[in-house]
């Protein structure tokens, strides 16, 4: 599903803030990605949804090589991944019920043959009675788990979710956590970043460390 061999990256001229980054995730596996603030955690997310290069090394995706696909090819992997982003990245001129449809819609999809699936999944996140409201007027919370629920409609081969349970409390977090554990159970491989220790603990998932700009791995 995933492999890094040797990669390193830097912005521009500064020194590298991932160097020897070497791994390999199965596919329907899942993996925290956790180390302390500025490891990088946000940047390998970057990498993984092609959003950057590596300064050096190599990066297969679904078998495929990133250095090697063209546009077009990068375009069609991109389709295959759900990305909860740390900003959200919602459309405020869309409904959040419409902001969750939207990869279905893209996709070609009907409304008839998504309207119940989006809807029951919004109830399931706590935004049954927000459907209708712009994402100028949610909170940081309710954006959250509206970005969620886009990211994982589609039933992604790959999610990758950057701090998913940041604006949460609690309660919602575990029930989100269920989410992603179902949405694995069904064959989607998850890489979720957090620093939630208590969360990490409570599922006991393997752990993709960053520290000094090397990772490694704690089952």
């Amino acid at each position: 599903m995933i492999r890094f061999e040797n990669v390193g990256l830097r912005y521009g001229m500064g020194p590298e803030i991932l160097r020897d980054i070497n791994f390999h995730l199965l596919p329907g596996s899942f993996h925290f990605l956790t180390g302390p603030s500025g490891a990088g955690k946000t940047s390998l997310l970057r990498l993984l949804f092609m959003a950057l290069r590596p300064s050096r090394g190599l990066i297969f995706l679904f078998g495929q090589s990133l250095m090697e696909c063209r546009t077009s090819e990068r375009a069609e992997l991109r389709r295959r991944i759900g990305v909860v982003f740390q900003d959200f990245k919602l459309l405020d001129h869309l409904t959040t019920w419409q902001n969750v449809a939207l990869p279905l819609r893209v996709s070609g999809r009907n409304e008839s043959d998504y309207r119940d699936d989006v809807t029951e999944l919004l109830k399931w996140v706590g935004l049954g009675e927000r459907m209708h409201a712009l994402p100028p007027l949610l909170s940081g919370g309710e954006k959250q788990r509206a970005a969620i629920a886009r990211a994982v409609i589609g039933k992604p081969e790959l999610l990758l979710a950057d701090e998913p349970t940041g604006n949460v409390d609690p309660q919602m977090a575990n029930r989100l956590l269920r989410l992603f554990v179902e949405l694995n159970r069904l064959g989607t491989s998850i890489v979720m970043a957090t620093h939630d220790s208590q969360l990490m603990e409570q599922f006991g998932a393997p752990q993709l460390v960053l520290h000094d700009g090397q990772l490694m791995i704690r089952e």
